[in-house]
C-alpha cells in the first residue's frame, strides 16, 4: 500500500527543502540518510570515549580512597596538593605520620580525615592588646632627627636594637619621648 501523502518537509543532514510521501520522512534521500546515520554513530564514539577518558581519570583517587594507608604520593593527591606542602604539615605536627624508612612515609587515612574536620582542635591565641598611646609623651622620628641631629638608618637600627616601641597613626610613626632622652642622652 502506498501514500498519496505529498508534505514539503527540510532535510535534517543537507537543509534542503524536498517533497516527502510520510509524515515521519527526515531525510531528502539515501544519502543524507547514511550521512546522518554515520554522524550519529560518530558521535556515540566520542561520548563513550569521553566517558572512558574520565573514568580512567578518577580511578586513582577512587583506588586511593579505599586504601587505608597512604604514601605521601597517594596523600598530595588526595588532597589536592604538592608533596612538599604534605611535608611540611607532617613537620608542623599538624598530620601525623609514621616514617616506616628513610625513603618510606605512610599517613594514616583516618588522620587526613580529622585534618578536615570543621571544628577546629587548637584556639586560635587572642592578640594582645597594644599598651595605650599617649600622643603627648612621643617624638615623631622626624622630631627625633632634627633634636639629636641622628641620621634616618641610624635611629631605625636605634630602634630596632633596643626594641624601642613604635605607634603608627596615619603616615607618622611615634616612639616614647622617655626612651629616646634616656637613650641618646641630653640634647647637643
Amino acid at each position: 500500500m502506498s501514500s498519496n501523502i505529498r508534505i514539503q518537509r527540510i532535510c535534517q543532514q543537507c537543509g534542503q527543502e524536498f517533497t516527502a510521501r510520510t509524515t515521519v520522512t527526515q531525510y531528502c534521500g539515501d544519502n543524507c540518510a547514511k550521512r546522518a546515520y554515520k554522524a550519529r554513530k560518530k558521535a556515540s564514539k566520542v561520548e563513550a570515549s569521553n566517558r572512558e577518558t574520565d573514568r580512567m581519570r578518577n580511578k586513582p583517587v577512587e583506588e586511593i580512597k579505599a586504601k587505608e594507608f597512604l604514601t605521601i604520593r597517594d596523600t598530595a593527591l588526595l588532597i589536592n596538593c604538592s608533596r612538599q606542602t604534605v611535608y611540611n604539615l607532617i613537620k608542623s605536627n599538624v598530620l601525623p605520620a609514621v616514617q616506616l624508612s628513610d625513603r618510606k612515609t605512610i599517613v594514616k587515612r583516618s588522620d587526613i580525615d580529622k585534618l578536615f574536620q570543621l571544628t577546629p582542635t587548637t584556639p586560635i591565641p587572642e592578640q594582645p592588646t597594644p599598651p595605650p598611646f599617649d600622643q603627648e609623651a612621643c617624638y615623631t622620628l622626624k622630631q627625633v632627627q632634627q633634636r639629636y641631629r641622628i641620621s634616618e638608618k641610624a635611629l631605625y637600627e636605634l630602634i630596632r636594637r633596643q626594641s624601642i616601641p613604635q605607634y603608627r597613626r596615619g603616615i607618622h610613626v611615634f616612639v616614647p619621648k622617655k626612651e629616646i632622652d634616656v637613650l641618646l642622652g641630653p640634647i647637643l
